[in-house]
C-alpha cells in the first residue's frame, strides 16, 4: 500500500506572523508543520523528530540559518534543506548552497513558489525520483573514481566501502553524470535535468555542487580526473577505462 503519511516541514523564522502564515498554508496543502522561532528551538525539535524538509531563514538573531543548515546537514544527510534569503543577496545563496542546502527562495516570495520548491526537494529525496527503475537495474553501481554510486539506494560509497554523505541534489547530479558518461553537459542541461529549475546567468550553484562533489570523489580535487571541466561548455563525467 502507498505511504499516506503526510510530509513534515520544519519552519524556522524569527517573524511570528510569517511563521503563522506559512504554517497555515502548508497545513492546508497536506503537510504536518513544525515551527521554531530560532536555531536553538529548531535543534530541540529536530532532536525529538527529524522532519522531511526544513525551511530556514538565513537572517535570524543568534545562530543564523547558515550555521543551522550546516549542522542539520551534517547530522541528517537525508533531510531536505531550503533557505530563505534576502532578495539580491547573492552571497547568502552561494554560502547556503556551499553548506549543503538543496535550494533557496528569495524574500519576498509567493507562497505557491515556496510550496513548489519544497515539493521539488521532496521529490528529489524519494528513492525512485531521479533514475527510472529500468535504468537502475541496468546500471546498478556506477564508479566515480575510487568511489561508487549506488543508484537504487541513492548512496555514495568510498573505496573502503564506507558511506559518504551526499545531499539529494548532489545525488541527482551524480546520477545525471552516470546517465551520460563521456558526454559534455552544459549548465543549462544540468540545471534543467538535475535541479528542476531555470538557469540564472548569475547563479553559480552548479559550479558549487561540482566543487563539493569533487572533494568527495576525486583523488585530487584540484586536478579532477572524474568530473572534468570542459572550457566554455560545462562538465563531463569520465569513467575509468575498463
Amino acid at each position: 500500500m502507498p505511504d499516506t503519511t503526510p510530509p513534515t516541514v520544519l519552519l524556522v523564522d524569527d517573524e511570528p506572523e510569517l511563521r503563522a502564515l506559512l504554517a497555515e498554508y502548508f497545513g492546508r496543502n497536506g503537510f504536518e508543520v513544525m515551527q521554531a522561532q530560532d536555531a536553538a528551538a529548531a535543534r530541540e525539535l529536530v532532536a525529538q523528530r527529524v522532519p522531511d524538509v526544513a525551511v530556514l531563514d538565513i537572517n535570524m538573531p543568534g545562530e543564523n540559518g547558515l550555521s543551522l543548515a550546516r549542522a542539520l546537514r551534517e547530522a541528517h544527510p537525508r533531510l531536505g534543506v531550503l533557505m530563505l534569503t534576502t532578495a539580491g543577496e547573492a552571497i547568502d545563496r552561494i554560502v547556503g548552497l556551499e553548506v549543503g542546502a538543496d535550494d533557496y527562495v528569495a524574500k519576498p516570495f509567493e507562497l505557491r513558489e515556496l510550496l513548489a520548491r519544497v515539493r521539488a526537494v521532496l521529490r528529489r529525496l524519494q528513492v525512485t525520483a531521479s533514475v527510472p527503475a529500468a535504468e537502475e537495474e541496468a546500471a546498478g553501481h556506477v564508479p566515480f573514481g575510487p568511489c561508487r554510486l549506488d543508484l537504487s539506494q541513492r548512496k555514495l560509497f568510498g573505496a573502503g566501502g564506507d558511506e559518504i554523505d551526499i545531499t539529494a541534489a548532489e545525488f541527482d547530479l551524480l546520477a545525471l553524470f552516470a546517465r551520460h558518461p563521456n558526454r559534455p553537459l552544459n549548465r543549462d542541461q544540468i540545471m534543467e535535468q538535475a535541479h528542476n529549475r531555470g538557469w540564472d546567468v548569475f547563479d553559480r550553484s552548479i559550479d558549487l555542487r561540482v566543487m563539493r562533489l569533487r572533494r568527495k570523489v576525486e583523488r585530487n580535487p584540484d586536478k579532477p580526473e572524474v568530473i572534468k571541466t570542459v572550457r566554455n561548455v560545462g562538465y563531463v563525467y569520465v569513467p575509468a577505462p575498463n
